[in-house]
């Protein structure tokens, strides 16, 4: 996102008033980071929400804490706005794909204007960003245009399985949906996203040894080779649709044929159509060698966001007050998946990547342009006050 002008109105101001403030943000952004949050570590993620509840407080909501057993606890703050009618939801997520110490071993740095630490840009600066809006707001006394609820998950790096329920209930009382999840590199929004699923696949043989009773056996590794090439064959570029088989487990020892192997496969599609299409051919697989079995677990788990009319609409007016306030706001698609993709599914209204401009998510390159979270902030304090039917 570039500034192309200064207007005179409050809320473009706040560029300017968070630039002064750039190195409060960057360090809040800086304790999140420091906290670490692995998606299957309750402890560590209920730390990330302990640091998250007290910001909102701080900021004037109405905290809730939704206990959770297996994984971090969610977070719901809620805020009043100047009219009772359908509100805003805020999405975030506290969890990352980081084990713990991997911190020890990249640490935060600042570096040509760019914020590297595991976790930053996916997504811990989209929580900094949302309190940010949110702070400022209360400083220059204006006030959501509709009441704001903000809900922190816990587990959306492996599915969001527990956090799906609320993360729906909350979506179809809302107006429209602000999902923090990181902007494309460059800064533009995410108004197209894939579907996402996975299917787990067991071939069963016969075991026995491979010197002395070879011919009784019935390798199992070679029944999914076959099945590898029929899983891979289903990939469809021109419709957007991969197959990728990831892992594969299997076998004990070079000296005994494998009764067992195991495959994970990863499949994205951007047409829903494509989802059955894959349904159907997964679970119709029948193994080739005689004296073998298949089982097939899975399905989809993320609905693709298409970009669709109701989709360029909601874009359309995001555009406008962007550039109400000198801010470029572009648009693209992405291959991940995020959920923002149930939101949308759900018919709601639904703007995606509204989190920090950087890159490197999932990778060792990750880092937040430092810039952006002052440009952030005051675009979503504008979505927030200026938005309308």
């Amino acid at each position: 996102m570039e500034i192309l002008m200064r207007g005179k109105n409050p809320v473009s101001q706040m560029i300017d008033h968070y630039k002064s403030r750039e190195t409060s943000l960057l360090a809040n952004l800086e304790k999140l980071v420091k906290i670490e949050s692995p998606s299957r570590d309750k402890a560590a993620v209920d730390r990330v929400g302990e640091l998250v509840s007290g910001w909102m407080r701080a900021a004037g909501g109405e905290v809730e804490i939704v206990p959770q057993a297996e994984i971090g606890d969610l977070v719901i703050g809620r805020w009043p706005g100047a009219a009772q009618r359908p509100g805003f939801m805020l999405l975030c997520h506290m969890d990352t794909i980081w084990p713990a110490g991997t911190l020890a071993e990249r640490p935060p740095r600042v570096e040509g204007g760019k914020f590297y630490a595991p976790g930053a840009y996916d997504m811990k600066a989209g929580i900094v960003i949302a309190l940010a809006a949110l702070q400022g707001l209360n400083e220059i006394g204006l006030q959501p245009v509709a009441p704001l609820t903000w809900l922190c998950t816990s587990d959306e790096e492996i599915g969001s399985p527990q956090s799906r329920p609320l993360i729906e209930v909350l979506a179809r009382a809302s107006r429209l949906v602000l999902c923090l999840e990181p902007a494309l590199p460059g800064g533009a929004l995410k108004t197209a996203r894939k579907g996402v699923g996975g299917y787990s696949i067991r071939v069963r043989g016969r075991a026995a040894h491979a010197g002395g009773n070879h011919e009784k056996g019935v390798n199992a590794i070679e029944e999914m080779a076959y099945q590898v090439l029929a899983l891979q064959a289903l990939t469809e570029y021109e419709k957007e649709t991969t197959v990728n088989v990831g892992l594969i487990r299997g076998g004990l020892a070079s000296n005994v044929v494998p009764d067992l192997c195991e495959a994970e496969v990863d499949f994205r599609v951007m047409d829903p159509g494509e989802a059955d299409r894959l349904r159907q051919a997964i679970r119709s697989l029948s193994p080739r060698l005689p004296g073998t079995s298949l089982e097939v677990e899975g399905d989809l788990n993320r609905p693709p966001m298409p970009r669709d009319e109701r989709m360029a609409h909601t874009f359309a007016a995001a555009r406008r007050i962007a550039t109400r306030h000198g801010l470029a706001l572009q648009e693209g698609a992405s291959g991940g998946a995020s959920d923002a993709n149930f939101t949308s599914a759900l018919g709601v209204p639904t703007l995606d990547g509204l989190g920090a401009d950087g890159d490197g998510a999932h990778a060792i390159h990750e880092h937040v342009r430092i810039a952006s979270l002052a440009t952030r902030a005051a675009l979503l304090a504008a979505l927030l006050t200026e938005w309308v039917e």
